[in-house]
C-alpha cells in the first residue's frame, strides 16, 4: 500500500483489506478493534492479527479464524487464551507447530501434547520435561518426525524399543541415543 495514512472510514477499509491485507496495519485504533473489520484482514492474512485491538486478540472466534489462516500468529493471542485448554486443544488440531506459543501448564497436558505432537512432531521439543518423558507422547512425536527423538527423556533415550522405533525413521538418530545402546546397536545395523 502506497499510502500510509492512517484509514479511518470502515468502508474503506474492508475494501482495502480485501486486495491487501497489509492496508489493515494503517487502520484506525477504532477500526482494529472492530470484529467485523478486524476478521476480514486475518481472513486475507492470518499476519494481519498482530494489529488486532487486545480485546480481539482475546476473542476466541478471532483467534481460531487465524488459525485457519496462519497458526504462527498464534503467538499474538492473548495469554489467557494461550492458557485456554480448549482453544490451544482446537490450534493443534489444525497445526501442532503453534504449540510453542501455548503457555507453559498446557505444554504439560498429555492431550493437548499428544494432540501437537500428532500433527508436528517437533512441538516435542517444547513439551514439558514429564512429557518427554512419556513413552505415549515421543512415539507419536517419532512417528511424524524421527529426528524428534532427540528431544526425547535421558531415560527413554536409553529405551531400545524406543530407540528402534526412531531409527526406523531415520538410522542416524542412534546418535541420540545413550551410549550403551549406540554400542550395542551399531554393530547390529552399521556392520556392512
Amino acid at each position: 500500500m502506497k499510502n500510509k495514512k492512517i484509514i479511518t472510514d470502515k468502508q474503506k477499509t474492508l475494501e482495502l483489506v480485501k486486495k491487501d491485507s497489509e492496508a489493515f496495519k494503517y487502520a484506525s485504533k477504532k477500526l482494529r478493534a472492530d470484529k467485523e473489520v478486524v476478521l476480514e484482514a486475518v481472513k486475507q492474512d492470518g499476519w494481519a492479527f498482530k494489529y488486532a485491538s487486545k480485546k480481539l486478540r482475546n476473542d476466541k472466534e478471532v483467534v481460531l479464524e487465524v488459525m485457519k489462516q496462519n497458526s504462527e500468529a498464534f503467538k499474538y493471542a492473548s495469554k489467557e487464551l494461550r492458557n485456554d485448554k480448549e482453544v490451544v486443544l482446537e490450534v493443534m488440531k489444525q497445526d501442532g507447530w503453534a504449540f510453542k506459543y501455548a503457555s507453559k501448564e498446557l505444554r504439560n497436558d498429555k492431550e493437548i501434547v499428544f494432540e501437537a505432537v500428532k500433527r508436528h512432531g517437533f512441538a516435542l521439543e517444547y513439551a514439558s520435561k514429564e512429557l518427554r518423558n512419556d513413552r505415549q507422547v515421543v512415539l507419536e512425536a517419532i512417528k511424524q518426525r524421527g529426528w524428534v527423538f532427540k528431544y526425547a527423556s535421558k531415560e527413554l533415550r536409553n529405551n531400545k524399543e524406543v530407540v528402534l522405533e526412531a531409527m526406523k525413521q531415520n538410522r542416524w538418530v542412534l546418535g541420540f541415543a545413550s551410549l550403551q545402546l549406540q554400542e550395542e546397536l551399531k554393530n547390529q545395523f552399521y556392520q556392512n
